[in-house]
């Protein structure tokens, strides 16, 4: 079951990336007092083979900066299975002390919701406690039940060509907007707002925009967009999503 607290969440970022050189930014840019909800860090397709101090500096550079560090499980869009799954969490948990998950590539039809139901309990389960913050990276919109078994639903993640004609179903006005997320990257600086104005009208609380293209399989997401400045502005001055 979600763990999100109660009340209106202001609206923030999420930051899906790698653990790379480029990872210093963003722990310069959280230590600003930036709005970030969380950043998802993963080290090689998860928590690597073994610990690496260079990656347990970063998360411990961004928790000291209050920031919310989720470990990235790979779903393999249901391919992987439960003991991948809980076995990925320990060590995420062993070596590096992280207890919130992004489960990426998450399906998104109504089979897998029993087993991610699972999955959801067993993770909230290991934490024992601790902020146990679960996010399933379906990128589009899910079957309406799985916004029952995470914190937040990643309902969509592409480019801004297809974002600016996107829509949210009628079953996410029954949810409050701190259990959705959009990352979309390859906006341009003159729709930024526009941007950020879908964001409120579907309901999204969590939310990341960039510029970057992803091009030549570089992932958008590894630095901050050029416009970063003037998107944590904007995102201060509007009002909270509301439904």
């Amino acid at each position: 079951m979600p763990h999100l607290t109660s009340g209106a969440m202001l609206a923030g970022f999420g930051v899906p990336m790698r653990a790379t050189a480029a990872t210093a930014e963003w722990v310069e840019l959280a230590q600003t007092g930036a709005p970030l909800h969380w950043v998802v860090v993963d080290l090689v397709d998860g928590p690597g083979r073994r610990r690496d101090p260079r990656y347990a500096e970063v998360v411990t550079r961004l928790r000291d900066a209050g920031v919310r560090v989720l470990g990235r499980l790979n779903t393999a869009y249901g391919g992987r299975t439960f003991a991948q799954l809980v076995g990925d969490a320990h060590h995420f948990m062993d070596w590096y002390g992280i207890t919130g998950f992004y489960l990426d590539r998450a399906p998104t039809d109504r089979d897998w919701l029993p087993e991610c139901r699972r999955v959801a309990a067993t993770l909230h389960a290991m934490a024992d406690g601790a902020d146990s913050h679960l996010v399933l990276g379906h990128g589009i919109h899910p079957y309406p039940g799985y916004a029952e078994a995470a914190d937040q639903l990643v309902t969509y993640l592409g480019p801004w060509t297809r974002y600016r004609w996107s829509q949210a179903p009628p079953w996410t006005a029954e949810h409050p907007p701190e259990r959705f997320c959009h990352l979309v990257h390859s906006v341009p600086r003159p729709h930024l707002e526009t941007a950020m104005r879908i964001a409120r009208w579907q309901g999204a609380a969590t939310v990341h925009f960039t510029d970057q293209d992803g091009a030549g399989g570089v992932d958008p997401w590894r630095e901050p967009p050029s416009y970063w400045d003037e998107a944590v502005e904007i995102l201060r001055n509007q009002s909270p999503p509301s439904r």
